[in-house]
């Protein structure tokens, strides 16, 4: 399910609606259901129009309702498309956002939109949806999901909105080319306009000044920044109209200091190295440019 429709629904909810959702939401920091009292607490409206509420939110499919027989009592949890609604209230709320529009990317693990910012400027909003991939290895893949062993996909992909949108905080200050950062509110992440296209697709007439711009960057996030991508590849850089890059995907990236800074580095230049020699026919020695990105040499070979 996209966030394409949690967008539509919100124009129609109502102020209770939204307390309700987020008297669920409080609650779910204590139970993986939230028994219908404690939604009553944090809602902090009466127990008749919070079932009036929830009716109302379950046929607008924003919950997920489990039974006394399975639970041994009501229980409420809030789903994706209810996230949505909570962030984007929020983003709303504080004039980060006033309109979604075109979807950008349909991804395994995200779902990124163009958007508008209250001044009409055109930004991008990323909903972040790690359940689409396997639990198992979503948590071996993603370091900050560390040993939390109960651990919701909403809250999983909470902190990957949390990983990249600090990750961009840190990088684009030092000339990264990466999207701005501009707000981030549960698992959305609002950033500056992504144009371009995945350099897998583009059709580079000139590669070499492409592939030294793409290694430059890498240098620059290890040396200005001390951080590492960790996956990147040509799926995530994209090719500017004007013919720059622009790196995207950050929430997985590490800092150089990492246990397994050196094997996920090399693994970064190895990709992009890989990719330029069979699609261009370029070939660079790994080791030289490794050292390059690592300041242990000044110039490119």
């Amino acid at each position: 399910m996209t966030a394409e429709r949690a967008v539509k629904i919100f124009r129609d909810l109502q102020p209770e609606d939204l307390r309700v959702l987020t008297g669920i939401e409080l609650a779910m920091e204590h139970y993986e259901f939230a028994p219908f009292g404690e939604v009553v607490k944090y809602a902090n409206l009466s127990a008749r129009e919070v079932v009036f509420r929830l009716d109302r939110l379950d046929r607008l499919q924003l919950t997920i309702k489990l039974s006394k027989t399975l639970l041994g009592y009501d229980g409420y949890a809030v789903n994706y498309s209810g996230y949505d609604c909570l962030a984007l209230n929020a983003l709303v709320k504080s004039n980060v956002l006033e309109a979604i529009g075109k979807p950008l990317g349909i991804g395994k693990e995200a779902d990124v939109y163009e958007a508008l910012s209250p001044r009409r400027e055109r930004i991008v909003a990323k909903f972040h949806r790690l359940g689409r991939t396997s639990f198992r290895q979503t948590r071996r893949a993603r370091g900050y999901v560390a040993e939390r062993r109960h651990i919701s996909w909403l809250y999983q992909s909470r902190l990957a909105a949390e990983r990249e949108y600090e990750v961009m905080q840190r990088i684009y200050p030092r000339k990264v080319s990466a999207p701005k950062p501009i707000a981030r509110n549960r698992h959305v992440v609002v950033m500056g306009l992504i144009e371009g296209t995945e350099l897998r697709y583009a059709e580079i007439e000139e590669p070499i000044p492409t592939f030294k711009e793409v290694i430059a960057n890498i240098r620059r996030a290890y040396l200005d920044a001390g951080t590492i991508h960790a996956d990147l590849s040509e799926f995530n850089i994209l090719i500017k109209p004007d013919g720059g890059i622009l790196i995207i995907d950050w929430p997985q990236a590490i800092k150089k200091d990492h246990p397994d800074a050196e094997r996920l580095l090399t693994r970064d230049v190895e990709n992009i190295l890989y990719f330029f020699r069979k699609r261009y026919g370029l070939a660079y020695p790994l080791e030289d440019l490794l050292s390059y990105v690592k300041g242990e040499k000044r110039r490119r070979t």
